[in-house]
């Protein structure tokens, strides 16, 4: 049994999670606000807090900063339904166990709680990373709200104060550069973010485009020429396509990480970097170095956090809210005017598998909204010939032709309900075949009117 603080300004919700927490045998404190959370820790600490974002006296995120920064801190379960990614992310700097997401499942709540608790009678405390006042950082990049993202954010909030050699996976075109940035801008790192593509450099100007040259090294070389280790500096050095990097270069790249130094093509002075490196490839490394063709001990020294990247087809949860958020980019940028996909268009989208996963999303947004004569993206626009949606019946049972044009949230309302109909209001079938949970389901139900009667 545990003693837990619930800082909650919804009083409905307050109750049902104390009542639940208090039948599975622990003791539970409701507070409302910040001064009453504040009032109960003056008074006695709890084993674990349980902590909304939104209060009517301030906001979470700045409790739990009080809290992490005094010795031998509970942890701390940021639970809460505000929609912004980057919450997640600064709430894992600040030092909170976990986010947990409202409408939450009592199972994921439950099995969190455990872990925070064991964690914290192990005293494995997750490190507090405090972030700069100043720090504004745009995280739209990163969309979604499947599992597989809060994890990612999650996970890059840990290690973003850390020092400690990042690999990412995951197929092409999942957003490895775009992790690389967020876990740089969200470090306490002063230096700049700088990107090499291994693949995309032939191997003889890769060694110069990574450490740099002497004058006369080589034909060409004019001028000396500082790499980007030495540009670097204190900051990030994004090493993309790592499984391209030739064997020899690899030598040298594990000297960097062992030692801090290396020297310039041609040259005998010794320099020293502390550049954090974060590599990323949609290689297998473990097979190459079985083949012999990547360094056993630079797989080590590289993959101290390995963040695997969940291909588009894993989270097609996201995709409307991956859509709209190209869309909206796409429109800037180009000076479009898209702003819907008609119901035939959506369903080939949901049908395909998205081999070149968000990348290829975007691509075929982009060749859509150029070609769009409107502000409606049309099957014909998207040029996804190998999907094969089921078409959509008309009154005589043909395929009904392309006539109707409507918004997302109408594309999702329908939706719901096909498969409401589809299962005969079995509310759990229908949540895992829309991978929603039932809070999730229920919502939708009362969003969209829908009568269960």
């Amino acid at each position: 049994m545990a003693n837990i603080l619930v800082v909650e300004d919804d009083e409905v919700f307050s109750q049902l999670l104390t009542m639940h927490l208090e039948d599975i045998g622990h003791s539970a404190k409701a507070a409302l606000s910040l001064d009453q959370a504040r009032n109960l820790l003056a008074r006695s600490t709890p084993d674990i807090i349980l902590l909304d974002q939104q209060l009517p006296d301030g906001y979470g995120l700045d409790l739990l900063k009080e809290i992490k920064s005094e010795p031998e801190a509970p942890p701390v379960i940021m639970v809460t339904g505000v929609s912004d990614n980057a919450l997640v992310i600064e709430a894992m700097k600040a030092g909170a166990y976990d986010f947990v997401r409202k409408p939450m499942d009592e199972l994921e709540l439950d099995t969190t709680l455990n872990n925070a608790l064991r964690s914290h009678r192990l005293s494995r405390k997750v490190k507090a990373i405090h972030m700069s006042v100043d720090e504004k950082v745009d995280m739209n990049q990163i969309v979604g709200k499947s599992p597989g993202i809060t994890r990612l954010l999650k996970t890059i909030g840990s290690v973003a104060g850390s020092q400690a050699s990042v690999l990412i996976t995951g197929e092409s075109g999942t957003g490895k550069e775009v992790v690389a940035r967020a876990i740089h801008h969200h470090s306490e790192r002063k230096g700049l973010f700088l990107a090499v593509n291994c693949s995309a450099i032939v191997e003889n100007l890769l060694e110069s485009e990574l450490f740099g040259h002497e004058k006369g090294s080589f034909t060409g070389a004019d001028r000396r020429k500082p790499g980007k280790f030495e540009l670097a500096a204190e900051g990030t050095l994004f090493l993309d396509e790592l499984g391209e990097l030739p064997l020899n270069l690899q030598a040298k790249l594990l000297r960097v990480l062992q030692e801090g130094t290396y020297e310039r093509v041609g040259g005998t002075e010794t320099l020293h970097t502390s550049a954090r490196i974060i590599a990323a490839t949609n290689r297998n490394l473990e097979a190459m170095v079985k083949d012999g063709k990547f360094r056993e001990d630079l797989y080590y020294r590289l993959n101290v956090v390995n963040i695997i990247l969940p291909p588009l087809r894993e989270r097609m949860e996201d995709l409307p809210l991956l859509t709209e958020h190209l869309l909206q980019k796409i429109n800037q940028r180009l000076h479009t005017r898209v702003k819907n996909i008609s119901e035939s268009a959506w369903a080939l989208m949901q049908s395909y598998n998205w081999p070149g996963n968000v990348r290829e999303l975007e691509n075929i947004l982009t060749r859509a909204a150029v070609l769009c004569r409107d502000d409606t993206i049309t099957p014909d626009l998207l040029g996804l010939d190998n999907a094969s949606p089921s078409p959509a019946p008309g009154k005589d049972g043909q395929a009904e032709q392309e006539t109707e044009l409507i918004s997302l949230d109408e594309l999702e309302k329908r939706h719901v309900r096909n498969i409401l109909e589809h299962t005969r209001w079995h509310k759990g079938k229908t949540c895992e075949i829309l991978g929603i949970s039932r809070p999730a389901l229920e919502r939708r139900i009362k969003k969209y009117g829908f009568d269960d009667s």
